[in-house]
Protein backbone atom coordinates (compact mmCIF):
# COMPACT_ATOMS: atom_id res chain seq x y z
CA UNK A 1 0.00 0.00 0.00
CA UNK A 2 1.35 3.45 -1.23
CA UNK A 3 0.20 7.17 0.47
CA UNK A 4 1.85 10.38 -1.23
CA UNK A 5 1.42 13.48 -0.27
CA UNK A 6 1.95 16.76 -3.25
CA UNK A 7 2.41 19.77 -3.36
CA UNK A 8 0.19 20.55 -6.19
CA UNK A 9 -2.11 18.34 -8.71
CA UNK A 10 -0.51 17.62 -11.28
CA UNK A 11 2.50 15.70 -11.64
CA UNK A 12 5.38 17.52 -13.06
CA UNK A 13 3.87 20.76 -13.00
CA UNK A 14 4.19 20.32 -8.82
CA UNK A 15 6.20 17.55 -6.48
CA UNK A 16 5.97 14.67 -4.78
CA UNK A 17 6.50 15.71 -0.98
CA UNK A 18 6.86 12.21 0.46
CA UNK A 19 5.67 8.86 0.55
CA UNK A 20 5.41 5.68 2.41
CA UNK A 21 4.52 2.75 1.46
CA UNK A 22 3.98 -0.99 3.38
CA UNK A 23 3.76 -4.37 2.56
CA UNK A 24 0.06 -5.33 3.57
CA UNK A 25 0.81 -8.80 5.66
CA UNK A 26 1.04 -9.99 9.05
CA UNK A 27 2.67 -7.89 11.16
CA UNK A 28 3.02 -4.61 8.81
CA UNK A 29 6.67 -5.06 9.42
CA UNK A 30 8.33 -4.36 5.77
CA UNK A 31 7.86 -0.67 5.05
CA UNK A 32 9.70 2.73 3.69
CA UNK A 33 9.02 6.40 3.81
CA UNK A 34 10.56 8.78 1.92
CA UNK A 35 10.57 12.65 1.56
CA UNK A 36 11.42 14.09 -1.92
CA UNK A 37 12.98 17.68 -3.01
CA UNK A 38 10.70 19.81 -5.16
CA UNK A 39 11.57 19.54 -9.48
CA UNK A 40 9.28 22.47 -9.77
CA UNK A 41 9.22 25.93 -8.43
CA UNK A 42 5.38 25.56 -8.64
CA UNK A 43 3.39 24.95 -4.81
CA UNK A 44 -0.25 25.88 -3.64
CA UNK A 45 0.33 26.52 -0.29
CA UNK A 46 -2.56 24.65 0.96
CA UNK A 47 -1.45 21.80 -0.47
CA UNK A 48 2.03 21.55 0.89
CA UNK A 49 0.26 22.37 4.49
CA UNK A 50 -1.51 18.85 4.41
CA UNK A 51 2.48 17.12 4.13
CA UNK A 52 2.72 19.44 7.73
CA UNK A 53 5.71 20.13 5.79
CA UNK A 54 6.98 23.92 4.91
CA UNK A 55 8.68 24.93 1.85
CA UNK A 56 11.89 25.71 3.05
CA UNK A 57 11.77 21.83 5.04
CA UNK A 58 10.94 20.31 1.48
CA UNK A 59 13.74 22.62 -0.06
CA UNK A 60 16.23 20.82 2.29
CA UNK A 61 15.05 17.18 1.49
CA UNK A 62 16.75 14.40 -0.62
CA UNK A 63 16.62 14.54 -4.39
CA UNK A 64 13.90 12.61 -5.87
CA UNK A 65 16.33 10.20 -7.82
CA UNK A 66 18.20 9.32 -4.57
CA UNK A 67 14.52 8.51 -3.09
CA UNK A 68 13.60 6.71 -5.86
CA UNK A 69 16.14 4.86 -6.37
CA UNK A 70 15.89 3.32 -2.68
CA UNK A 71 12.47 2.92 -3.25
CA UNK A 72 13.63 1.07 -6.12
CA UNK A 73 10.40 -0.24 -8.66
CA UNK A 74 10.05 -3.12 -9.99
CA UNK A 75 8.49 -6.85 -10.37
CA UNK A 76 10.93 -8.72 -7.89
CA UNK A 77 13.02 -6.25 -7.20
CA UNK A 78 14.19 -5.23 -3.70
CA UNK A 79 14.97 -1.46 -2.63
CA UNK A 80 17.67 0.09 -0.38
CA UNK A 81 15.57 -0.63 2.63
CA UNK A 82 15.10 -4.18 1.64
CA UNK A 83 10.93 -3.54 0.58
CA UNK A 84 10.06 -5.80 -1.67
CA UNK A 85 8.17 -4.98 -4.45
CA UNK A 86 6.18 -7.17 -6.80
CA UNK A 87 2.72 -6.67 -8.36
CA UNK A 88 1.72 -3.85 -6.80
CA UNK A 89 -1.84 -1.74 -7.23
CA UNK A 90 -2.39 1.59 -6.70
CA UNK A 91 -6.10 1.93 -5.91
CA UNK A 92 -7.97 4.88 -4.70
CA UNK A 93 -11.28 6.32 -3.84
CA UNK A 94 -10.45 9.49 -5.14
CA UNK A 95 -9.79 8.56 -8.70
CA UNK A 96 -6.30 8.65 -10.46
CA UNK A 97 -5.03 11.91 -8.66
CA UNK A 98 -2.86 10.04 -5.56
CA UNK A 99 -1.19 7.70 -7.43
CA UNK A 100 0.14 10.14 -10.45
CA UNK A 101 2.83 11.27 -8.59
CA UNK A 102 4.42 8.25 -7.55
CA UNK A 103 3.89 7.01 -11.09
CA UNK A 104 5.69 9.91 -12.68
CA UNK A 105 8.77 9.76 -10.36
CA UNK A 106 9.33 6.21 -10.78
CA UNK A 107 9.09 6.51 -15.00
CA UNK A 108 10.96 9.68 -14.98
CA UNK A 109 13.32 8.53 -12.51
CA UNK A 110 14.50 12.20 -11.71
Amino acid sequence: MVDIESDGPIPGDYSMVCFGAVVVEPGLNRTFYGRLRPISERFIPEALAVSGFTREQVLAFDAPEVVMKQFTWGSGSRGHWGLVIGATNFESPYGGEPWQPGVYFWRNDR
